[in-house]
This record gives structure tokens, C-alpha cells and sequence, in this order.
């Protein structure tokens, strides 16, 4: 089908990013992701960094391994509420800057099997991902606070100093990394990602992340490693090209946590709302870009029952409104109004209102097609749409209009309007 859009530019609506035409491809089909951060951090309830923001010595800290036991941990209870919020894919964190690995690592015995649990909890959620052909991304910290030969030196994510025991040596340490990364690579099955973090020494290889797709064709490599990788990560809303830009100009995956203090499990965590979140996710989707949203489960292994609560929420808001983001792509060029974004799909666009209405109805300037039906994927109900001029608007040319919006009754959630114009001329 040919498009019934007028072009702007050199920009065409609908057009969408190129892809890699391999295995990496399942990222631009699935875009909604789960990130996981748990480890022994989850213990003290506080924050992942823990160790680093509360000064905790090294032979402190690991004493945790004496006490983590997660014995109420079911990786199909995570997964049931990942895939009732929508979510297609899973990231997890196989080792944070704590240096703690919830793995069974030959290379240290700081790791979950030496724990009370003695379970290897990495393999338990790869065998039920792999079961489930839910794709499974690892997350791996390269700043790391126990192992001996890494370089500490007060950075950000890093003790102070070497302790006692520690023997500094980049190259010794960079080899630990890279045995690691084999073992994760070679011991868990199909691995549909990689998310590297920290790298505070500033390592530059750029052949460590094709080294990790020849293991893994279809792993996504992210930017925050030894080299560009495959994707952006743009966190929470620190960088301001997430809200500036209409449509992400290479693959994203923006990332949030459902709490704004911790990513880790915190006991007194001030959690974003259910409408934030929402229009966070709408925002990164209608752009084009993917959305990992984090939940830290308890030390026992389970998800906290506000995270319980907003995942349902945002299920039930996602399941209404996700056609508008599955292969749709970005179309907000259409309208100068930048208080809205667009996706398109065939013959509809979709109407995003991820900010705030000022009131019930919307212009869409200069596009000046009228719908044959319009509705509102929250409620599925009906919405009036014209072609008009408007008196505020009386000398210019008439142009789309979306009205009567409910924007008093649902006010804790991000509206999406399927608008379908079948062909030109119909």
C-alpha cells in the first residue's frame, strides 16, 4: 500500500530505522522490556550502590553472602507479571558494582552458589525464559568493588582505595571480565542482549562486543561498554534529546526505574506513578525507541506488592494502546503540534497524548485529512474528529481537529487515539 501521507521534507512518515538483517533484529519487534536489579543489596533494603554511596568497607559488605537466601524466588511468578504488563523481554543483573555475582562463576567464590541458596539463580530464569521464549539480556557491571585486581581509586561506583588483599592490575582484571563474559556467553543458552555498565576505567576494544555476538548472534550490545554497541540507553529522563527529539535517529532503549530513589529493592521507596510511568513509556515508544522499566525484588526473591500493583496498572493501560506502538513507527513530523506525538501504521495514525491536555480538544495543523472512524484505545469509545477552521485559528486554512477528548475523567493515564483513513480518495 502506498502512503496516504504528504511528505515533509526529506522526512517521510512512517519511514523507519534500518535494521542489522540478522538475529539482533528481534529488538525493533519487541519493545518493552523488564529490568531486574537484585543481589545482596536487596538485603539492607537502601539502594544497589549501597556499598558505594554508605562507604561500607569491603570485609564488611561481603559478610551479606552469610544471609542471602531467597527462598520465595520463582522465576515464572516474574515472568507471569512481566508478560501481564506487556513486557516481551527480560534484562537481569548477572553482577552490579558491588562486584556480588548471581551466577555460578568459576571465576570467584563470590557468588550466589556459595550463598545459603546455593542455587545458580541466573540459570533458574534462563531455563524459564528459554522455556517461555521470552529473550533474556544480561546486564554486567564493569566497575567492580570485591574482585582484587580491580583498579578502585574513588571513581564513581568504586571504593576509595585498594584494602587489604587487593592487588591492582587492569590487564589481570580485564581478563577476569572477559572469562566472565565467556561463561555468560556459553552457559545459558540463546542470549538476546548484553547491557554493559560502570565502565569507570575507560577500556576502549572494539572488537569485545563482536567477540560476544560471535557467541551470541543475537545478542543487542549496548554503549556503556568497550565500544558504541548496537544501541543507545538513555536513563530515566536525564537526557534531554528524550523529550526533545520527535523520533530516535538510532536504535533506543530508554531505561526507568519504578522508583525514583533505588533500582535495587528500597524498603521506603517513593515510586513514580502509575500515570508518569505511563506517559515515560508512551514518550520513548512513540518515538521509536524501546523502554526497560526496572522493578528490584525483595532479598527473599519477590517483587514488592507496589511493584506488583504498577505492573498490573500499566498492563492494563498497555494492552488497550499497543497496536499503536507494534510495528507503527514514528509520524509526529505530520503536525507542528508538539504537545502530541504521532505513530502510523497503514492506513491509521495514532494520536499520543503524553503531556497534559489543556483542553478536550486537539489540533492537528497543517494536516487536513478527515478520518473514516476514530477511537479512543483506552475505551475503546468513539471520538468526534473535523476538518475545520476554528475561531481562534479564523485566517488560516482548515486543518484536523480531535475533540470532545475525556480529559477530565481519565486523568491518571496517557490517552492514544486510533484515527484509520483508508485509501486516498476512499
Amino acid at each position: 500500500m502506498q502512503t496516504i501521507w504528504p511528505t515533509t521534507g526529506s522526512i517521510k512518515p512512517g519511514e523507519r530505522l534500518p535494521r542489522f538483517g540478522d538475529g539482533r533484529d528481534w529488538f525493533f519487534a519487541k519493545r518493552f522490556g523488564l529490568f531486574v536489579h537484585w543481589g545482596l543489596y536487596a538485603i539492607e533494603a537502601w539502594h544497589e550502590q549501597d556499598q558505594f554511596r554508605r562507604r561500607i568497607a569491603k570485609r564488611d559488605y561481603t559478610q551479606r553472602v552469610h544471609r542471602f537466601n531467597p527462598v520465595r524466588f520463582d522465576p515464572e511468578a516474574w515472568l507471569d507479571l512481566a508478560q501481564d504488563a506487556g513486557m516481551q523481554y527480560v534484562c537481569f543483573t548477572t553482577k552490579h558494582v558491588d562486584g556480588f555475582c548471581m551466577w555460578n562463576t568459576a571465576q570467584t567464590d563470590y557468588n550466589v552458589t556459595k550463598t545459603p541458596y546455593r542455587k545458580d539463580i541466573l540459570g533458574m530464569l534462563a531455563e524459564a525464559c528459554h522455556r517461555r521464549k521470552v529473550p533474556l539480556c544480561l546486564y554486567y557491571s564493569v566497575a567492580d568493588m570485591n574482585q582484587k585486581h580491580y583498579p578502585n581509586a574513588g571513581r564513581s561506583y568504586e571504593r576509595l582505595g585498594p584494602e587489604e588483599g587487593d592487588e591492582p592490575d587492569v590487564a589481570r582484571y580485564l581478563e577476569f571480565v572477559r572469562e566472565q563474559v565467556r561463561e555468560l556467553c556459553t552457559q545459558y543458552g540463546e542470549i538476546h542482549g548484553f547491557w554493559w555498565d560502570a565502565n569507570m576505567i575507560g577500556h576502549k576494544d572494539p572488537e569485545f562486543n563482536a567477540w560476544i555476538r560471535s557467541m551470541q548472534p543475537a545478542a543487542m550490545v549496548n554503549d556503556r561498554g568497550f565500544g558504541p554497541g548496537d544501541f543507545g540507553t538513555p536513563e530515566r529522563e536525564y537526557v534531554g534529546a528524550v523529550n526533545e527529539v520527535l523520533a530516535f535517529d538510532r536504535p533506543t532503549e530508554q531505561c526507568q526505574s519504578i522508583g525514583t530513589q533505588s533500582w535495587g529493592y528500597r524498603e521506603a521507596e517513593d515510586y513514580f506513578s502509575d500515570r508518569y510511568l505511563a506517559r515515560s513509556i508512551d514518550n520513548a515508544l512513540a518515538k521509536g525507541g524501546n523502554y526497560l522499566l526496572n522493578v528490584g525484588p525483595r532479598a527473599d526473591g519477590t517483587f514488592p506488592p507496589d511493584a506488583v500493583r504498577i505492573l498490573r496498572n500499566l498492563g492494563a493501560w498497555y494492552r488497550g494502546v499497543r497496536e499503536s506502538f507494534e510495528d507503527a513507527e514514528p509520524a509526529s513530523q505530520l503536525t507542528e503540534n508538539r504537545s502530541v506525538l504521532l505513530t502510523q501504521k497503514a492506513d491509521c495514525l495514532y494520536l499520543h497524548l503524553a503531556r497534559d491536555p489543556a483542553c478536550s480538544a486537539v489540533g492537528l495543523k497543517p494536516l487536513a485529512l478527515q478520518p473514516v472512524e476514530a477511537t479512543l484505545l483506552n475505551t475503546g469509545a468513539p471520538v468526534e474528529t473535523r476538518v475545520e477552521v476554528v475561531p481562534n485559528h479564523w485566517n488560516e486554512k482548515p486543518y484536523l481537529w480531535v475533540r470532545n477528548l475525556p480529559v477530565n475523567e481519565l486523568t491518571d493515564t496517557t490517552m492514544v487515539v486510533r484515527m484509520r483513513f483508508g485509501m486516498a480518495g476512499a
